[in-house]
């Protein structure tokens, strides 16, 4: 893949573009003027965006993009326990974050997630039945109300939403949300998903399970 990693710091980018490099193509950047620059005159697989850079918020960046219609998975790098600038970045867009400082073995594991994925299609909502997944402005309705979700329940629907009825994995929707496919993230997949279906109420069963394979969201009979 072709990475565009943004920090402030000239070490941290010498670092991951020394790391990555042995398996990606890497283009480097110090601020938000310098990523648009790069963005607009390369196609990248991925970007790893830091929160704060001298002339601007990775997070507002994020958002910028999104809105100009970059597609591009985006995984931002935050504080470790900066919940708000977490949150704030899904909701500017972001596929996932990554808190600092981080292992070099979670960050590949999280880049290798993203780009099994792909960019998910941001300019179109999904509709199964009375649930509505707008992967635009990453909302859900159900019956025209909002349904209230975590990021990570958000996470979920959207993947499932972009294959059309398709079964996704257990071991892919592992490695796209959480970044890793071990006993407690398997553990915390169950949870989230009796977790939505609970949200779901009368309409659980759009949330299908293949036993033994994984999910689909899909009306009965379809």
């Amino acid at each position: 893949m072709r990475l565009l990693v943004v920090d402030d710091e000239p070490e941290m980018r010498e670092l991951l573009s020394r790391k990555l490099g042995r398996d990606h193509g890497i283009k480097t950047a110090g601020t938000c003027r310098e990523a648009q620059e790069c963005i607009r005159g390369t196609h990248f697989d991925l970007v790893v965006l830091d929160v704060m850079l001298p002339d601007g918020s990775g997070i507002e960046l994020c958002g910028l993009l999104r809105q100009s219609g970059v597609q591009t998975p985006i995984l931002l790098l935050t504080a470790k326990g900066d919940v708000r600038s977490r949150v704030a970045g899904l909701d500017a867009g972001a596929d996932d974050y990554l808190g600092k400082p981080f292992a070099l073995s979670e960050l590949r594991a999280r880049i290798a997630a993203l780009g099994r994925r792909g960019p998910l299609q941001r300019d179109q909502a999904r509709s199964i039945g009375p649930l509505t997944i707008d992967l635009k402005g990453r909302r859900v309705r159900l019956h025209e109300q909002a349904l209230p979700l975590t990021a990570k329940e958000l996470a979920i629907l959207e993947l499932l939403a972009t294959r059309s009825g398709q079964v996704v994995s257990r071991d892919e929707l592992l490695e796209s949300v959480w970044g890793e496919v071990t006993d407690s993230a398997r553990a915390s997949l169950d949870v989230l998903i009796a977790r939505i279906r609970h949200k779901l109420g009368a309409h659980a069963q759009l949330l299908q399970t293949l036993r033994g394979v994984g999910y689909l969201l899909a009306q009965s009979g379809d």
